[in-house]
C-alpha cells in the first residue's frame, strides 16, 4: 500500500499538543511512520513537499521532515500531467498547494493521502482517499472484522 503524507501531516508533531485531537493525530502519524519503517507501507514523496519544507523558517523541522525523503520508494517532479490534474482540482475550489499534493499522490498511484488539514479533508476528491491519519490508522492498522 502506498501512502502520501502532506506537509500538514508531517508537521503535526511540532504543533502545540494541548488539544486532544492534535495529540491523537500526532500519535497516528507517528504510527504510520513506524509502519513505513517496517516496510508495511510505501512512502511517496513529491516536489511540492520539497518546496514547502524549504519555505519553513524552522531548520530543525526542515531536517527532520526532509529525512523522510530518503525513505520514500517513489517520488515525482513537476510535469505537465501533474499540473493539468492539479488544475482540475482547482476548479473544485481546492487550494493550489492542496491541488498539487492531491495531483502528485494520484499521479504516483497512492492509495491514500494523509492530511490534518480539515479544509482539504472536506473537499470533493474521488480519485484518491484523502483521510486524517487517525482515520487511516482505524481503517488500515487497527481494522478488526
Amino acid at each position: 500500500m502506498r501512502v502520501y503524507l502532506d506537509n500538514c501531516c508531517f508537521n503535526r508533531p511540532f504543533d502545540e499538543q494541548a488539544n486532544p485531537r492534535v495529540v491523537f493525530e500526532t500519535e497516528a502519524k507517528l504510527l504510520v511512520q513506524q509502519q513505513i519503517l517496517r516496510g508495511n507501507y510505501e512512502l511517496a514523496w513529491s516536489y511540492v513537499l520539497d518546496y514547502e519544507i524549504e519555505r519553513s523558517p524552522f531548520a530543525q523541522r526542515q531536517a527532520r521532515i526532509r529525512s523522510w525523503k530518503n525513505r520514500a520508494t517513489i517520488s515525482c517532479q513537476q510535469e505537465d500531467g501533474i499540473l493539468t490534474m492539479a488544475e482540475k482540482f482547482r476548479r473544485r475550489r481546492i487550494k493550489i498547494a492542496d491541488s498539487l499534493h492531491i495531483a502528485c499522490a494520484v499521479f504516483m498511484r497512492c492509495d491514500y493521502l494523509l492530511t490534518t488539514d480539515r479544509q482539504m479533508l472536506n473537499k470533493p476528491v474521488t480519485e484518491i482517499a484523502v483521510v486524517n491519519p487517525i482515520n487511516f490508522v482505524q481503517r488500515e492498522i487497527f481494522y478488526v472484522e
